[in-house]
């Protein structure tokens, strides 16, 4: 839970009670900022490789 909310951009009010549901939202707030993250390094110019 530590992680989907401290990777928010918003309130997270709603809470997941599973640990599946726990784990998914962990992943897509990890991924969404990964995904933040190149375009901003695309937008700036740092190469990919």
């Amino acid at each position: 839970m530590s992680v989907a909310d401290s990777t928010a951009f918003s309130p997270t009010d709603t809470m997941s009670l599973s640990a599946r549901a726990k784990a998914l939202m962990a992943v897509e707030g990890i991924a969404a900022l990964i995904a933040s993250l190149l375009v901003i390094a695309h937008a700036v110019g740092v190469p990919d490789r």
